[in-house]
């Protein structure tokens, strides 16, 4: 059967890839906050069976891939998806499946990534999902430091930290201090009977946070975000760069925004926002800083997006 390069277009819109020198296609299904539930998952077994070859595989950005689909069986396969609440999608030159660690459950985990993820899914992923960009966006939501789901290497990248807030009248000069101990970065050290912690070595893990037994590291430290702008990887990898401060859980659905409205306005099609930055000269600071998107964004969004360069 020979397939129009329209209709393989088509269908990869919906979240169908064509499956090399073959009529059959792949098919991504997202999950919400990064998570199937168990009824999803035999959900996506039977579809693959039904519909495909019987093999699941997992991308990189969390998704499920049915693979072997025919191509007469695409129509059928998302109407099952529609009976059982799956979403086929992740494709496209629009903001792609939202990425997360485990923090809502690991040890080293500052807040619950599943939660933001979640949000993050609803408003942009869906909430945006017929917004056409330049070029793909992708977000990342990592909990800490150690950066599993590596938040620098999308084109917006979330971290959480925590800031160890040291109370020295607090401070026992403990020869077994508890903060030392916990510190994997070595910035906490005890010295002349007083707990010091180098703000050059500290990476904000929040691991010590709550561990002293006197409160000299105060039990609770607020939430705050580093945020990466940029990222990319592949043929043309490019580190994101992170904004100068730290940022709140209030202030960051508005650095988003100006992020993505940017993007939509500034860059050309075809090119990635770290392409797009430098080509203007603008620097992530000065991009979060632009608050006059948010309020043209009916405007930003209405009109088409910029030719190829």
């Amino acid at each position: 059967m020979s397939i129009t390069a329209e209709e393989v277009s088509r269908l990869k819109g919906l979240g169908f890839l064509q499956n090399r020198e073959s009529d059959c296609f792949s098919v991504r299904i997202v999950p919400e906050g990064t998570l199937f539930t168990a009824g999803q998952l035999e959900s996506i077994a039977h579809l693959a069976r039904r519909f495909g070859c019987g093999a699941v595989s997992f991308t990189s950005r969390q998704c499920a891939e049915v693979i072997g689909i025919p191509y007469e069986q695409t129509e059928d396969a998302a109407a099952f998806a529609v009976e059982h609440d799956l979403i086929f999608g992740g494709t496209g030159p629009k903001i792609r499946p939202i990425t997360a660690c485990k923090g809502t459950t690991c040890i080293y985990g500052n807040y619950d990534t599943r939660a933001l993820s979640t949000t993050l899914h609803r408003e942009y992923y869906l909430g945006w999902s017929g917004v056409k960009l330049p070029h793909k966006f992708k977000i990342g939501v990592g909990g800490c430091p150690n950066s599993c789901i590596k938040p620098s290497l999308n084109d917006l990248g979330i971290e959480g930290q925590r800031l160890p807030l040291l109370d020295i009248s607090k401070c026992m000069g403990c020869k077994n201090c508890q903060i030392q101990r916990a510190c994997p970065a070595h910035a906490a050290v005890v010295e002349d009977g007083k707990l010091s912690i180098s703000a050059a070595l500290c990476t904000n893990c929040g691991f010590c946070v709550g561990k002293c037994p006197f409160g000299a590291v105060t039990r609770e430290s607020e939430v705050l975000y580093r945020i990466y702008v940029g990222g990319t990887w592949g043929k043309h990898a490019h580190p994101g760069v992170p904004i100068s401060q730290l940022v709140t859980g209030e202030a960051l659905p508005f650095i988003i925004e100006k992020i993505l409205l940017w993007f939509r306005e500034n860059a050309y099609t075809g090119e990635r926002l770290s392409q797009a930055m430098a080509r203007t000269g603008t620097s992530p600071d000065a991009l979060v800083a632009n608050d006059a998107v948010i309020s043209r964004k009916e405007e930003i969004l209405s009109v088409p997006l910029p030719p190829p360069l």
